[in-house]
C-alpha cells in the first residue's frame, strides 16, 4: 500500500491496533498492511482532524481505478443494513481509504498481485466534524449541547414516593422478588 499522507485519530489508530494483534495471531495476509498503515500514520487528536479526511464511521464517495464512483460508510465491523452501504476496515479498500482525504489517492496490492488505485472523491459525512458542528451550535445558542433543557425544577420538597395516594409504608413492608 502506497499512502502519500495518512492522517489517524488517536481513536482510529487505537482500533487498528487492536486489528492488528488480533490478525497476527491468525497471520492474517492484511497483517503488513495494517503495519504499514500505523507506522506510515501522522496521528492526530479527535477533536483536530481535518473534516475532509476519512475516519471510522465517515460517509464517503470513491473511485476504484476509472470505475464509477461509490459511497460507502467505512466502519469497523460489517454492519447490518442494506447490502453495499459499508465498507469494513478489515478489507483492503477499507483499510487503504482510513486516514486518506479528499482528493487523495493511494494504490493497493490484492492478495493475488493485482493492483488499483483508490481516490477520495469527497467525504459527505464526517462523525468528529459533525459533533465539533453541533457543539459550536449548542454554544452560540446558549444550549446545552446533545439538545438536553431542564424542562421542571421543583421548588417544593420531594414527598416519598406514593405519599401523594396516601399508600403507607412499614419497615417490614418487603414485597419480595415478585414485586419487580
Amino acid at each position: 500500500m502506497r499512502n502519500m499522507s495518512c492522517r489517524l485519530t488517536t481513536k482510529d489508530f487505537a482500533v487498528l491496533e487492536v486489528m492488528l494483534e488480533r490478525r497476527r495471531a491468525f497471520a492474517d495476509p492484511i497483517v503488513r498492511m495494517i503495519e504499514d498503515k500505523l507506522a506510515n500514520a501522522r496521528v492526530v487528536p479527535v477533536d483536530s482532524v481535518e473534516p475532509d479526511v476519512v475516519t471510522l464511521n465517515s460517509r464517503v464517495v470513491f473511485c476504484v481505478d476509472a470505475g464509477a464512483a461509490e459511497t460507502r460508510t467505512l466502519v469497523q465491523n460489517e454492519v447490518r443494513g442494506p447490502v453495499g452501504s459499508s465498507l469494513s476496515v478489515a478489507t483492503r479498500r477499507g483499510l487503504c481509504m482510513l486516514g486518506m482525504a479528499q482528493g487523495q489517492t493511494a494504490s493497493i496490492e490484492h492478495a493475488d498481485g493485482r493492483r488499483e488505485a483508490i481516490r477520495i472523491k469527497t467525504v459527505l459525512y464526517q462523525p468528529e466534524a459533525a459533533r465539533r458542528e453541533a457543539r459550536e451550535k449548542a454554544s452560540a445558542g446558549g444550549r446545552r449541547p446533545h439538545g438536553l433543557t431542564l424542562v421542571y425544577s421543583a421548588a417544593a420538597p420531594i414527598e416519598p414516593l406514593g405519599a401523594a395516594a396516601g399508600m403507607r409504608q412499614t419497615e417490614d413492608d418487603d414485597p419480595g422478588p415478585s414485586a419487580a
